[in-house]
C-alpha cells in the first residue's frame, strides 16, 4: 500500500490540459443570447436539464456551461431546479420506460411559453440506445421538440448556439 502511495505522489496528475476557449466568440455568443431572450421574455433565460436515460456524455457538457470557462451565470442564463421556473427543457438522452412518465410530468409543470431542446443524438434517435428493451425512443416521441442539437456530445459552444437559435425564432 505504501508503495502505490508514493508512486502517487511522485508522478504528476494524469488530466487533459483545459481546452482552447476564445473568449470573444464565447461573450459574443452569450451576448446575443441573453439580449434575445430579454426581448422574447422580457427576462433572463430559466434552463432545466432532463437526463431522460442517458450515458451522462451530454450531461458534462451541460454543466459545462456553468464552469470557470463558458459560466453563463454572468449573462443572466441560470439553470434552476424546479421545472416550474424554467423557460427551456434541456432534454438529453433516449427516453427509457422509467423516464416516460417523468419526463411527461416535467413538460406538464413547465409554464408556456416553454420550449424543449432535445440535447444529443440519443435524444434526436435513441442513437446507440435506439431498439433497446428498455428505450422508448427519441424525445420527440414522447413531447414535442422545438429544438435537436445534435452531437455524441455536442460542445458547450454548440449548445450555446443552439439556445441562441432557439430564442430568436
Amino acid at each position: 500500500m505504501r508503495k502505490f502511495l508514493f508512486q502517487g505522489l511522485l508522478r504528476s496528475p494524469l488530466t487533459e490540459p483545459a481546452p482552447a476557449l476564445d473568449e470573444a466568440a464565447v461573450a459574443e455568443l452569450a451576448g446575443a443570447l441573453e439580449k434575445a431572450s430579454r426581448r422574447r421574455l422580457g427576462r433572463s433565460l430559466a434552463i432545466r436539464e432532463v437526463d431522460a436515460g442517458s450515458c451522462n456524455g451530454c450531461e458534462l457538457e451541460i454543466h459545462a456551461l456553468g464552469n470557470a470557462f463558458y459560466d453563463l451565470e454572468r449573462f443572466g442564463l441560470r439553470f434552476v431546479a424546479s421545472p416550474r421556473h424554467a423557460d427551456v427543457l434541456l432534454v438529453t438522452g433516449p427516453v427509457t420506460k422509467n423516464m416516460h412518465e417523468a419526463l411527461e410530468r416535467t413538460y406538464a409543470a413547465t409554464p408556456d411559453p416553454k420550449w424543449v431542446v432535445a440535447v444529443g443524438d440519443c435524444a434526436f434517435d435513441g442513437g446507440v440506445f435506439a431498439g433497446g428493451y428498455a428505450c422508448v425512443g427519441a424525445v420527440s416521441e414522447v413531447i414535442p421538440v422545438d429544438l435537436h442539437i445534435r452531437g455524441c456530445p455536442p460542445e458547450p459552444i454548440a449548445l450555446l448556439k443552439g439556445l441562441i437559435t432557439l430564442v430568436q425564432n
